[in-house]
């Protein structure tokens, strides 16, 4: 049986994304159709799936609208050939919608049906602005539009939760995905090394206990030619915060799980913490 209830068999691709889109395309699709290849009904990609270039002077001219994005198309393409779901962790795409003026990006999940057809979208929500002690600074805000809604898709495999990357370390917005019926929540992330080292599998497993989800994360991983370093270690883990799969390496590659369904309803009902919460005055 699979589906809901049953047993879901889903693919982790670890990529190392180029800085060209003709160039990531040719690195992911291989990664994909090996994943569809081992049995995978459902397949994530990292973060930045189509272009992975930090030099935004060089990146934002290149970024197309989603349905434009020929890497997105090109896995749309696979969807459509093989007949599975696959979910673009995240692509970088152009808005289309925002207010005048404001020529920020879009960091966008796309769920893609097995017709080829995109689903649903999800723009990141949290972004990463950050000033260090060292000096060094982040402004993820200055090139990327925030999102505003949070997305659980419906589809005859799950419902599935998606988040991207730095999501991960705002418990509220699983615990709303969670509270919305998903039972599989999707972590797709370029993750920066040292914080990989340190908090990557920690906070994946808490998200994964604290609402007795499916975390299923894939990652982009070692030194890309933009000079960017990611911390790869892709892994799947499941509603009783037990990892039920990962990849050792920053490699490229492929991670296969198999989700039993049923477990996070299980895991649900032993601690029942979604249902137990209480509204409560602040300090």
């Amino acid at each position: 049986m699979t589906g809901q209830g049953g047993t879901l068999r889903v693919g982790l691709v670890q990529t190392r994304t180029p800085a060209t889109h003709a160039a990531a395309l040719a690195h992911v699709a291989p990664l994909v159709r090996e994943a569809i290849a081992q049995g995978a009904q459902f397949v994530l990609t990292p973060e930045c799936t189509n272009v992975l270039q930090r030099d935004r002077a060089k990146l934002l001219p290149t970024l197309t609208a989603l349905k434009d994005d020929i890497v997105v198309n090109g896995l749309r393409e696979i969807a459509a050939e093989t007949g599975t779901w696959i979910d673009i962790g995240s692509a970088l795409v152009r808005r289309e919608d925002g207010p005048t003026g404001d020529r920020r990006a879009a960091n966008r999940q796309a769920v893609i049906d097995p017709t080829g057809a995109i689903v649903a979208t999800y723009d990141k929500l949290h972004m990463f602005d950050v000033d260090l002690p060292t000096g060094e600074t982040a402004r993820e805000s200055e090139a990327y539009a925030p999102g505003e809604r949070a997305v659980v898709v419906e589809t005859p495999l799950a419902k599935i939760g998606l988040t991207i990357c730095y999501d991960m370390r705002f418990p509220a917005l699983h615990r709303a995905l969670a509270l919305a019926g998903a039972t599989v929540i999707t972590a797709p992330a370029a993750f920066t090394r040292p914080t990989g080292e340190a908090h990557w599998e920690v906070l994946l497993r808490a998200r994964a206990i604290e609402t007795g989800s499916f975390v299923i994360a894939a990652a982009q991983g070692g030194f890309h030619e933009d000079g960017r370093g990611t911390w790869g270690r892709s892994i799947a883990i499941g509603p009783w915060g037990e990892v039920l799969g990962k990849l050792d390496h920053d490699e490229p590659g492929v991670l296969m799980a198999d989700l039993d369904l049923a477990a996070a309803d299980k895991a649900r009902a032993a601690i029942p913490v979604l249902k137990n919460a209480r509204p409560f005055v602040g300090p």
